[in-house]
């Protein structure tokens, strides 16, 4: 993968390629040939704009055993996705984004779901990003974090999807700053990083060069949210459009409120006292602290509960 590929594009690209005045527009003209409307979204300027080079943006994905599908390549997808014909006469300079994967070491790497991916770059060999993509994953090294660390110095935006920001919190990157994760995480990343602002109900968290997401499908979000920044609400619109993702909480960081709210574990609903997950008493792990029972979602909590009961409490 050390090129771009066009795949989701083809048919679209190989229509504006043999017939050079045909338009977007026409291309997403409905049945009755009426060309349907890319954005009904306002345009107003992007709030802490970035500025687009006249090349390539290259982003890196930080990826190692574990990482979650969706937390790279729902982001990937956004980035691949963008097209701006303006920014010169062929397909390649029109799509701003430079991808690829970087890793420890070469070699497949097994990630959420039993999937094989071959990283493109170690991190001894990796292009310079300009934006980093960091995912929820399992096997973070001192080499990764070193890595993230020297290279944001100079990036336009770092960014954690879903509990990828402990990665970016272990950096010491995200401290003395806001920042946001998995809802089911805030508790873990509040206790874990005390130093570190915990917003609980956002979609996404901008602070500087470093931004961080809600868990999974946040990640989306925050995609087209850089990519307004880069580009303006419009393609930003047109990227989601294309995409067909409904989704508006990249316009609207406090759009996870919902997960703002506090869950209450209760005999009937029991939750889990580390991550607030609801559990079945009847296979669920469980721990009696000061006469109480605690059931939890999987044996790690237990052991992270029994550790230091009193805090999860």
């Amino acid at each position: 993968m050390k090129r771009r590929e066009f795949l989701g594009k083809s048919a679209a690209v190989a229509a504006v390629v043999a017939v050079p005045d045909v338009t977007l527009e026409n291309l997403l003209a409905n049945s009755s040939g009426v060309a349907l409307e890319t954005s009904a979204v306002p345009a107003p300027a992007a709030s802490n704009p970035l500025s687009a080079p006249n090349g390539k943006i290259p982003v890196a994905f930080v990826v190692s055993k574990g990482a979650v599908m969706i937390d790279f390549a729902g982001p990937w997808q956004v980035f691949q996705e963008v097209w701006i014909r303006s920014r010169g006469a062929s397909i390649d300079e029109q799509m701003p984004f430079e991808l690829y994967t970087v890793a420890e070491q070469p070699g497949a790497i097994r990630v959420s779901g039993g999937m094989n991916i071959v990283p493109d770059y170690t991190f001894a060999e990796a292009p310079a990003p300009k934006i980093i993509v960091i995912p929820a994953q399992n096997g973070e090294s001192k080499t990764m974090l070193d890595w993230i660390i020297a290279s944001s110095r100079h990036t336009d935006v770092t960014m954690s999807v879903c509990t990828g920001a402990f990665i970016l919190a272990k950096t010491g990157l995200l401290s003395g700053k806001a920042a946001t994760t998995h809802h089911g995480a805030y508790k873990a990343l509040a206790m874990e990083f005390p130093d570190i602002e915990v917003k609980r109900g956002a979609r996404f968290v901008e602070a500087g060069n470093l931004a961080t997401s809600g868990g999974l499908s946040s990640g989306v979000d925050l995609a087209l949210r850089v990519v307004e920044r880069y580009f303006g609400r419009k393609v930003a619109a047109d990227t989601a459009y294309n995409m067909e993702y409904q989704g508006q909480g990249w316009m609207n960081s406090a759009s996870n409120e919902i997960y703002a709210r506090t869950a209450v574990s209760d005999d009937e609903h029991p939750l889990c006292p580390v991550c607030s997950m609801e559990v079945d008493p009847a296979v669920a792990p469980k721990s009696i602290y000061k006469g109480k029972t605690y059931y939890f979602c999987s044996a790690s909590h237990k052991s992270t509960f029994d550790a230091t009961p009193d805090k999860w409490i």
